[in-house]
């Protein structure tokens, strides 16, 4: 088993979703993140005023799936969440050890 974790713009979140959905991804999570890549923020003008946004708004978005559909996944978010420009996020796969579904006590890949 995999965790997928995939830092993107805000906007991308649906798009993100429905291409987990049509890869057959039952659940998922999100969180809403700051933080900053080559990007490294930019400057705005308020009321007069210059300031710098260090940490810039992102959507982390995690799901575990069977290591079969890894690539699949990872292709699908790419395909929805790129728009060609800079700060369209990055993709992480890490390996998962052990899931416990706490309601039934399924185990692993039934657990997903």
């Amino acid at each position: 088993m995999k965790k997928i974790t995939a830092i993107l713009k805000p906007f991308k979140i649906d798009e993100v979703r429905e291409a987990l959905a049509e890869c057959g991804v039952t659940g998922l999570t999100v969180t809403e993140v700051k933080g900053f890549g080559r990007q490294k923020g930019h400057t705005e003008l308020y009321r007069g005023a210059e300031y710098v946004v260090d940490f810039l708004p992102k959507i982390k978005v995690e799901v575990v799936v069977k290591s079969d559909d890894v690539e699949r996944c990872v292709d699908a978010i790419i395909k929805a969440a790129r728009t060609g420009k800079i700060g369209d996020g990055k993709i992480f796969v890490t390996t998962v050890e052990r899931v416990v579904r706490i309601r039934t006590g399924e185990q692993d890949e039934s657990a997903i």
